[in-house]
């Protein structure tokens, strides 16, 4: 029966994993294809970029919504709720031709960001507390694996059958999760249901989405253009409102004084500024891969090959999880998380100094894939010690919104970066000395998480999943 016990247990943690990767795929399989979109789906590459922009929107907009209700009505629920919008997304894509289906679908899969707070929560309950740090640390490691990965495999897959493809597969894999979850995970007996806090709701949902719009579109429409300036009004007014509203609900939509009390909110501090490291490391060996050797560091290699500068950083990431889970066993989550934030600065002043050789663009993103995996694995498992129980999911979904308004925010300035000091000759490229000012502030964000977690009061020496 142990065995039995055993075997089961890790069933469920495969079974998430997979789960919490696939959702994290959709962020990235369109970003290497979005120069072929335009012509494909007979659009322009500015409305193109929106099936970036709107994935992300719904998924910042959408997670804290579908974390509460996973909370109050039921975990097992609630995920297969976001694994069915995922997949129904999915296949409205690749069945229905045109750009506006493709547009809904991409919405509907960004639903799937909330897969990953609401797995972890189930782990917490579902599994032993060995193996659920173990599992945290792969489910957490998914945005970082899942993002690498949707930036090697889309070109392949596009190539060889066309946009659809990759709608076909996220579809085909989401369905086998969707019965899996079905057959192998029971559902967790909630505690109060409560009643759930429509207003709070629409406050954070204008809130947000006035600022992922703003800081998504900015480079596009202008910094300083009215459109930008008043997006970011209304995110502030609709922000300041909405935390006014939740200091007086007797059940919030989510527990203000938590989330901003410690350890909670330097956890989400971190999660901000190492979140903006690891999309600086995808975005950068990108850049390094692509670049012309006239640049000074790029390698000019194809657009196919680009999958193979990027997979180290994510396969790092798989096979270093035992690793972290029992490093966070044997010393805890602070001491992995700065562990973490100081290999990925090391990685960065290292990247800063040795570029323009395969090697050391190799060499480097998996260094940094190191320090995320460590990073990345602990702060679930401090947000999940932290927090009272029947709030794991919805506290680790705003753990998931900050680490998507960090990487709309390293996007942002990476467009913007290239836009103010391009390569000459070249604007699609950064210059080198640009390059060199990219390493040193992603290395300036390991820093900070450092700062960070050195100066954090954890309630327990030792905290358990």
């Amino acid at each position: 029966m142990a065995k039995d016990g055993t075997h089961q247990e890790r069933l469920i943690v495969g079974l998430l994993a997979g789960c919490g990767m696939l959702s994290s795929l959709q962020f990235t399989l369109m970003i290497p294809v979005l120069p072929r979109v335009p012509e494909m789906l007979g659009t322009t590459a500015p409305d193109a970029a929106w099936l970036i922009t709107i994935t992300l929107l719904v998924g910042v907009v959408g997670t804290p919504v579908i974390t509460r209700l996973a909370d109050m009505h039921g975990r097992r629920r609630l995920l297969l709720t976001a694994m069915a919008l995922l997949v129904t997304g999915s296949l409205i894509a690749a069945v229905i031709p045109g750009f506006i289906a493709v547009m809904i679908g991409r919405a509907l899969q960004g639903f799937g960001t909330s897969v990953v707070p609401i797995g972890i929560a189930l782990m917490s309950t579902q599994v032993s507390r060995r193996l659920a740090i173990f599992g945290i640390a792969v489910m957490s490691g998914t945005l970082g694996i899942g993002s690498a990965l949707g930036l090697a495999v889309a070109g392949p897959l596009v190539a060889w059958g066309g946009l659809t493809t990759i709608f076909w597969v996220s579809a085909a894999i989401g369905t086998t999760f969707f019965v899996l979850i079905l057959l192998r995970i029971r559902e967790v007996p909630t505690s109060r249901p409560g009643s759930f806090d429509v207003p709070g709701a629409v406050l954070l949902t204008v809130g947000l989405a006035a600022l992922l719009l703003a800081i998504s579109r900015g480079q596009l429409w202008g910094w300083t253009s009215p459109t930008t300036l008043w997006l970011f009004a209304i995110s502030a007014a609709g922000l300041w409102i909405w935390l006014l509203w939740e200091l007086r609900r007797p059940h919030p939509m989510i527990d203000v004084r938590i989330a901003m009390s410690s350890p909670i909110l330097p956890i989400n501090l971190a999660s901000f500024v190492a979140t903006f490291g690891m999309y600086a490391n995808h975005l950068l060996t990108t850049q390094e891969a692509l670049a012309p050797a006239a640049t000074g560091y790029g390698v000019a290699a194809a657009p196919a090959a680009v999958g193979l500068f990027l997979l180290p950083s994510a396969l790092v990431m798989v096979v270093l999880a035992p690793l972290t889970a029992r490093v966070i066993t044997r010393h805890g989550s602070r001491f992995a998380l700065l562990l973490g934030a100081s290999i990925m600065t090391a990685a960065f002043l290292f990247r800063m100094a040795v570029h323009g050789q395969p090697a050391a663009i190799i060499a480097g993103s998996a260094l940094v894939g190191t320090g995320v995996s460590f990073a990345f694995a602990s702060m679930p498992s401090l947000i999940t010690a932290s927090v009272p129980r029947d709030q794991v999911a919805s506290a680790n979904g705003v753990n998931s919104v900050v680490r998507t308004l960090s990487g709309a925010v390293a996007a942002a300035l990476f467009a913007l970066l290239i836009a103010t000091l391009p390569a000459s000759g070249d604007s699609a490229y950064l210059s080198e000395p640009a390059l060199r000012i990219a390493f040193a502030t992603a290395a300036l964000c390991g820093g900070a998480t450092i700062l960070i977690a050195a100066a954090l009061r954890l309630p327990h020496p030792q905290e358990p999943a």
